[in-house]
């Protein structure tokens, strides 16, 4: 009888950890990759109903887009940082999880006509024109939401996945100039060429207020102490 209660007491606790994290450790180390870059991340499962995760992610992405009729070529700097709180609702693998992220994401955007263009409501010649510059970036911090799965590889080391969405808001365009021969100041046909640029700016901006939502979708893997 005794023995029957030793082993019951020392075998108890075994099986609730195995249906926490499938026999692996609460805490864990590992690495995230995908559309919000790669980046180291750590994780502390509770128990079987809830953790918590931060992570990080960086990457450098190229983009060509048209806008306004104009051809821009976009270069991206993905750089953020979050802290997600994961729920399992099943004890098991799957989970919902929400959080907030830091994003110093930041880009820029450049073209360099080859013929006449219109810029606003005028047409201009390359010349005059020159290279166009501008700046985009998005709000701080962003609230997230995902859901995922982690699984097992083999003792100690796990996959995770996720997808779901960042809501950063508005891409915001900024410092939006050109090097042509126009003065920006100068007028033409009644108005100035920084006012035709004005104009061509908010037709960027109407394009990137199409992208309020960043979709999340990340692959993972693990080791769990």
């Amino acid at each position: 009888m005794a023995a029957l209660c030793v082993a019951a007491g020392t075998t108890t606790p075994a099986l609730a950890q195995e249906r926490a994290g499938d026999g692996q450790g609460k805490l864990s180390l590992g690495v995230t990759a995908g559309t919000l870059g790669i980046g180291p991340e750590i994780g502390y499962r509770a128990n079987q109903t809830i953790g918590v995760r931060a992570n990080g992610g960086f990457l450098g992405l190229d983009h060509d887009f048209t806008s306004g009729g104009i051809d821009y070529a976009g270069h991206a700097k993905l750089a953020s940082g979050g802290v997600i709180v994961d729920l399992y609702p099943f004890g098991g693998g799957f989970r919902l999880s929400a959080g907030a992220r830091y994003n110093g994401t930041d880009g820029r955007v450049r073209a360099t006509p080859t013929g006449p263009t219109q810029i606003g409501s005028l047409v201009f010649t390359a010349q005059q024109i020159g290279t166009i510059t501008g700046r985009a970036d998005v709000r701080e911090f962003a609230p997230q939401l995902t859901l995922g799965y982690g699984g097992k590889l083999r003792k100690g080391l796990g996959f995770t996945i996720e997808a779901g969405a960042l809501f950063q808001g508005a891409v915001r365009i900024r410092d939006f100039t050109s090097n042509g021969t126009l003065s920006t100041d100068q007028t033409l046909a009644g108005t100035t060429y920084r006012n035709e640029l004005a104009k061509q700016r908010q037709k960027l901006q109407d394009t990137a207020n199409d992208y309020q939502v960043y979709p999340i979708l990340q692959l993972g893997l693990n080791y769990r102490f």
